[in-house]
């Protein structure tokens, strides 16, 4: 039974944005999705599925968390070694271990061509960073994410895909979530 890390988008924001944790797990469990555990409010789950692929489940469960907490969300699914994957490919190790809370990994819907990500390229106007690779880019914000022009409303644009990204402390974690929810130990008798 497979076994994915999901990130919510823009939920936990404000008013309008809530999706209580507990509330979440109890929905995706509801649902028939096993194993639902979360980490902090920013929408992060990892759960075990019958379901051999993400893309079965990313259009059902976002519709599914929008119409019960009557926010507008989408959810990005990745396999356990897609997430490895993503790890194992950062091309800013010292960033990732110098300075995690500013390396971002946004998980995007779709895979952007050679000329969108160039288009990206061009328009960062500060000393940021990105690297693409398929449906996923790595960003780093040296100055801080806060006051930063390269917004995730600019990167959707020049990459032509929706997106939603976590920092490096976070990727690990749940990295380390869904592995010991993936390991034949977990699993249900």
């Amino acid at each position: 039974m497979p076994t994915y890390v999901g990130l919510l988008r823009a939920v936990n924001l404000g008013v309008g944005t809530l999706v209580p944790m507990a509330n979440l797990r109890s929905l995706l469990a509801r649902s028939g999705l096993e194993s639902v555990r979360t980490l902090i409010q920013s929408g992060n789950v990892v759960f075990r599925s019958t379901t051999k692929t993400a893309s079965e489940l990313e259009g059902p469960l976002s519709e599914l968390v929008a119409r019960t907490f009557h926010v507008k969300t989408e959810i990005f699914l990745r396999s356990v070694p897609e997430w490895n994957a993503i790890i194992e490919g950062n091309p800013f190790p010292r960033e990732a271990k110098e300075d995690p809370a500013h390396l971002l990994v946004m998980l995007l819907r779709g895979s952007p061509v050679r000329g969108q990500w160039e288009a990206l390229d061009a328009s960062i106007r500060g000393r940021e960073r990105v690297r693409g690779s398929s449906r996923h880019a790595y960003l780093v914000y040296p100055d801080g994410i806060g006051r930063s022009k390269l917004t995730t409303a600019l990167i959707e644009s020049r990459l032509g895909t929706s997106g939603t990204a976590r920092n490096w402390n976070t990727v690990l974690k749940l990295a380390a979530i869904a592995q010991e929810t993936d390991s034949p130990s977990s699993a249900s008798p």
